[in-house]
């Protein structure tokens, strides 16, 4: 079946500038990509688009895998940026390099989706020999281009595939993912006023259909993002001229107003055009927090900005779709979750230290309603005591000796409109619990040295590797502030007790990767199953990072040389510990000492995969006495 194409006038315009390039059809053209530094340096002046991209492009690869796709982000230039694929097509796309560092604009490769999409600015698919080269036939390409919030094409996203596979469906895929990028990084240009999410039907609030428009704190116009342009009905230079009340037939201030509630509903305004919409705003760090404490300290609400994940690893584990690997533990706790986003429901979540409670609260935020919200993290056993209270609750000018001058906006009221995550929260002091309490309740916080409660509209997610049922009873933790946050609680299994170690250690180490893809070889795989990981997910991390950094040029395979002499001691100290077990059990049942040899080194063996040498350091004997022991194979 040929599939639906763009139209025959796009590539007959296409294949006439291909020849006014000087490319010849059956010409070879050059596949080499750039040198692996120019690589990093690409990746990094494409930063803000790529980390935006790259959740997108994860879910969009899932959603066609095993389809003989890939999944490939290209610069403005055409320029791969990073590609996603099957094992099985990855073989056939390095024929043409389809890789990091290859440039597929149409003056190089021809007619193809990426570079035609980016000369049209539009949508494009290219199937079979619609491509200008004979040697790109065997492809399928869907591309769809994106741009800024300026309305600057910045880059294109594009699946390509054996063009025996292509689907009809993939394009709208592809279609839809680029808007999901727009969309995200136009809330992320605007994190210093309010944005609003409006359509005509409330139901399309939330999704890709709806309009976003960004304004100052005073209500000046900004951007609109292109679904939003179509619905304000008007080019974004002449939106400049006009202010939220223009547009939307409200004053900003009633915009305040309306979200000093708890619960805020959606908004029903008149565009100026005399079209109904309904609305939900996010009004950031300058916006309300600055309008609510500006009557008390004008010039206290120097908001610092939201915290962000950690490191790489933690900015791709940034949804909850992508932390389900597989486990079933991990499973039903996502679709739990999944079931009280939204719902205004305090989430705790336990578990051991290390197990990645931060990044299941960052994933909580950013598939919630209030993603485009700050996230605040605060660590409750990192902040002295003496500070805790100033730094959750903020202070005036003069609260108390040493306070910075012009006061300070507390953790709460940074995360107005957005996620407070309290990590460690069983490590908050009672004499504070009481006041978090009233916050949670209430919604309104008083800061050190003011009589003003100013409104708050937080969602609360805590994380404790406490009892914190046994806190209650020795009087550390107070019942009724538990029963305020425990809406729902969930427990993250410890690394040890999962069974997608294999996919995890894969994920952390395309993380790592600086467009060279790393991975372990199976002995390491092997030891890590064997290992009992008391620091969880920071300790793989760590490891893995540093092996990363171990290998040496042009390796890619992580081998047990590469691994830290800490993690190799732990495992050695186990088996040692394992074998004196397995050798008192297979005394007390073996006849005669060989016997007892026999079955220990057989059963030492096993445990470390056939490897001769980890059996003779185990038990502590030479690698001759291991050969010269070993049971023998019947002839």
């Amino acid at each position: 079946m040929v599939p639906a194409i763009s139209s025959s006038t796009m590539l007959d315009e296409s294949h006439r500038r291909c020849v006014s390039y000087g490319l010849s059809e059956t010409a070879r053209p050059d596949f080499s990509p750039i040198g692996r530094s120019d690589i990093s340096l690409l990746v990094e002046q494409n930063r803000v688009l790529h980390t935006h991209a790259l959740p997108v492009m994860e879910t969009l690869y899932e959603q066609i895998v095993n389809t003989h796709n890939m999944v490939v982000l290209t610069d403005a230039n055409g320029m791969i940026v990073d590609a996603l694929g099957d094992d099985d097509f990855l073989e056939k796309a390095n024929r043409v390099a389809l890789q990091p560092g290859v440039n597929w604009s149409e003056e190089g490769k021809g007619t193809n989706a990426i570079g035609t999409a980016i000369v049209e600015k539009k949508p494009t698919l290219v199937h079979a020999s619609q491509h200008y080269l004979v040697s790109n036939h065997f492809l399928t390409c869907s591309a769809a281009p994106i741009f800024s919030h300026q309305g600057k094409l910045i880059g294109v996203l594009d699946v390509t595939g054996d063009q025996r596979s292509f689907h009809q469906h993939t394009m709208a895929l592809v279609r839809m993912s680029a808007q999901m990028i727009e969309n995200q990084l136009f809330s992320a240009a605007f994190d210093d006023g309010i944005t609003l999410h409006f359509h005509s039907r409330p139901e399309f609030i939330g999704t890709l259909m709806e309009g976003i428009a960004s304004f100052t704190p005073s209500g000046r116009f900004l951007s609109a993002n292109r679904i939003g342009l179509v619905q304000l009905g008007l080019p974004l230079p002449a939106l400049q001229a006009h202010t939220f009340s223009s547009l939307f037939g409200m004053p900003v201030s009633a915009l305040f107003d309306h979200y000093r509630t708890a619960s805020p509903s959606l908004l029903t305004m008149c565009l100026h055009n005399g079209v109904r919409v309904h609305a939900r705003a996010e009004l950031r760090r300058s916006s309300m927090v600055f309008q609510n404490v500006s009557h008390a300290q004008p010039e206290a609400a120097q908001a610092r900005p939201p915290e962000q994940p950690r490191n790489a690893a933690a900015r791709r584990l940034s949804s909850l779709h992508y932390l389900n690997t597989g486990d079933t533990q991990m499973q039903r706790l996502i679709d739990k979750v999944g079931k009280v986003l939204g719902r205004d429901i305090s989430i705790l979540i336990t578990g051991e230290t290390g197990t990645g409670k931060d990044l299941l609260a960052q994933a909580i935020h950013n598939d919630s309603p209030r993603a485009g919200g700050p996230f605040v993290a605060v660590n409750c056993a990192s902040i002295p005591e003496t500070l805790i209270e100033s730094e959750l609750f903020g202070y005036e000018d003069g609260a108390f000796t040493g306070a910075r001058k012009k006061g300070s906006v507390g953790k709460i009221l940074q995360a107005n409109g957005g996620t407070l995550f309290l990590d460690e929260i069983g490590d908050m002091p009672v004499s504070l619990q009481a006041r978090l309490l009233r916050v949670l309740q209430e919604r309104v916080v008083l800061p050190l040295g003011s009589s003003k409660s100013i409104p708050v509209n937080v969602a609360v997610i805590c994380a404790t590797n406490r009892n914190l049922r046994d806190m209650i009873a020795r009087s550390a933790f107070r019942e009724d502030l538990y029963y305020r946050l425990n809406g729902l609680v969930v427990k993250l299994p410890p690394l040890r007790e999962r069974t997608d170690l294999e996919i995890v250690v894969n994920r952390l180490l395309l993380a790592e990767s600086e467009g060279q893809p790393h991975k372990v070889s199976a002995e390491v795989m092997r030891m890590f199953k064997q290992h009992n990981w008391p620091g969880n997910f920071r300790q793989l991390s760590n490891l893995l990072r540093t092996a990363v950094v171990m290998l040496g040029e042009g390796e890619a395979e992580i081998g047990i040389e590469h691994l830290p002499d800490d993690f190799l001691e732990d495992l050695n100290a186990v088996a040692h510990q394992e074998t004196a077990e397995n050798i008192e059990r297979v005394v007390n049942r073996a006849s005669t000492l060989e016997d007892v040899e026999a079955t220990v080194i057989s059963r030492s063996l096993k445990a470390h995969g056939g490897n001769v040498s980890a059996t003779a350091r185990a038990l502590g004997v030479s690698r001759n006495t291991i050969y010269r022991k070993m049971p023998q194979s019947p002839v």
